[in-house]
């Protein structure tokens, strides 16, 4: 019975080993849409940062959470809406980009 108990573990322990593969990139790919909070990040970064010349990066980063938990639906509305045009962006961007890869997917990377 002893056998029989170790064989799970080691199977459990070889799928442990083996790193998690991550995708290749594909050249030329769109990038991805941006959050309405990360549109308000890049707007108040520089705010933050001179208003608190000290703060290494992860204190910016919790600073500019707590002003966005501040913020009420009127003031975050540019941001969301900006959001919402990012991601028809991207979207766009995404459909043109797999209807080229399937229409001509050796193209761009025989030019290489």
């Amino acid at each position: 019975m002893p056998k029989e108990a170790a064989k799970p573990r080691r199977k459990a322990a070889e799928k442990a080993d083996k790193p998690a593969r991550k995708p290749k990139k594909v050249p030329g790919a769109p990038k991805r849409a941006l959050s309405a909070y990360m549109f308000f990040s890049q707007d108040w970064r520089e705010r933050i940062k001179t208003e608190n010349p000290d703060a290494g990066f992860g204190e910016l980063g919790k600073l500019l959470g707590a002003k966005w938990k501040e913020l009420d639906e009127a003031e975050k509305k540019p941001y969301i809406d900006q959001a919402a045009r990012d991601k028809e962006r991207a979207d766009d961007e995404k459909a043109a980009f797999d209807t080229k890869q399937k229409n001509g997917s050796g193209d761009e990377e025989d030019e290489e």
